[in-house]
């Protein structure tokens, strides 16, 4: 049985930068200013694009297409996924639910506020000392699936109908991430394909709603702190095309300009693990924009109580094994420990020098 995230870690608790940027500011305050963050490029027309990903040619057995996916994953680590079959009509209700629920009074939002040594709920995670420089965001954490990992108290209080959508959308978004997983096995060639599938069966999924607020000084905060996830596969969906996520190619920060209609997907570092470094999980960030910007990221990873480690058929002499073996629930309570910095949890495991 999956264990219960409240064991995995906790974040100190933090006010709301949504409620914080209502005030007629001119100036960031003190604990949220970071001077020295590497810069955006300018010049966006000459950098490389994400690549663009076409689930239907996926499903209809077009190899070209499976090639394009496994090089996506192995030399960029993010893509973007179009006609990817999930409801429209559903992705629509979530995005203007998500949207109505960050604009709910702060008392509503209280109903919700995460408790001391809890990461569900309303706030901010990460936050391990008074000293540390805060994000500007707030996010709202939930774990979806499955259903008895649910925090009840958190789950029952969103309101309705975004609760009752948010129920459709995570049983979608667990029906596509393993469509996905099934391709990079064939994509990787895994014998047997079987032992690697099972893994994800019955897989664990968490949401992450993020709200990243207008600033007066939008060069000077970070919503999200460069970090890879730490599960499997990311489903990222941008409620409102504004720019904001940018990932770290080639030691460039590269913006992705999101698309219609489509879901941004990326590796994560148990991906990593498990094929043995081929697919690699990448650095992100979150920058700020003087507009407000809303996303949900729907993680997915194995199940707490699952060892994970580099599967037996892509570990080879040319190829020894990158990662030692961890139960999944240790990694978690390793990636909630710490402030998100790079991948510097994934170090931890590393047997060899990346």
């Amino acid at each position: 049985m999956d264990s219960p995230m409240a064991n995995l870690g906790n974040s100190l608790l933090v006010p709301s930068v949504h409620e914080l940027a209502k005030q007629p500011l001119t100036k960031v305050p003190e604990r949220y200013l970071r001077l020295n963050q590497q810069p955006v490029i300018s010049d966006t027309k000459s950098l490389p694009q994400l690549p663009v990903i076409h689930m239907n040619k996926l499903l209809s057995g077009d190899e070209a297409e499976l090639h394009n996916l496994n090089q996506a994953c192995k030399h960029w680590g993010f893509f973007q996924l179009i006609n990817h079959g999930v409801n429209p009509s559903l992705v629509q209700n979530v995005k203007m639910g998500v949207t109505e629920f960050f604009g709910l009074p702060m008392e509503e939002k209280n109903k919700l506020w995460q408790k001391q040594g809890e990461l569900e709920g309303y706030g901010q995670n990460f936050v391990t000392s008074d000293e540390q420089k805060l994000e500007w965001a707030d996010l709202f954490y939930i774990h979806t699936l499955p259903s008895y990992t649910r925090n009840p108290h958190v789950f029952a209080n969103i309101p309705q109908p975004f609760r009752n959508d948010i129920e459709s959308y995570s049983l979608e978004l667990e029906k596509l991430c393993f469509t996905i997983i099934k391709l990079m096995t064939k994509a990787l060639k895994i014998k047997p394909e079987d032992q690697f599938l099972k893994l994800f069966e019955d897989l664990s999924q968490s949401m992450r709603m993020n709200c990243y607020p207008p600033c007066p000084q939008p060069e000077h905060v970070i919503g999200l702190n460069p970090h890879s996830d730490a599960g499997a596969l990311t489903i990222l969906l941008q409620v409102n095309e504004m720019e904001g996520l940018q990932i770290k190619k080639d030691g460039m920060w590269i913006p992705i300009k999101p698309l219609s209609n489509a879901f941004v997907i990326n590796v994560g570092d148990i991906m990593e693990i498990l094929t043995n470094g081929i697919y690699e999980s990448i650095e992100h960030r979150a920058t700020i924009n003087s507009e407000e910007r809303i996303s949900i990221a729907t993680f997915h990873r194995p199940q707490m109580n699952k060892m994970i480690g580099p599967t037996p058929s892509l570990v080879s002499p040319e190829r020894p094994a990158m990662f030692k073996n961890i139960v999944v629930a240790d990694y978690y309570r390793q990636y909630f420990s710490r402030e998100l910095q790079g991948k510097k949890c994934l170090d931890v495991i590393r047997t060899t020098k990346a």
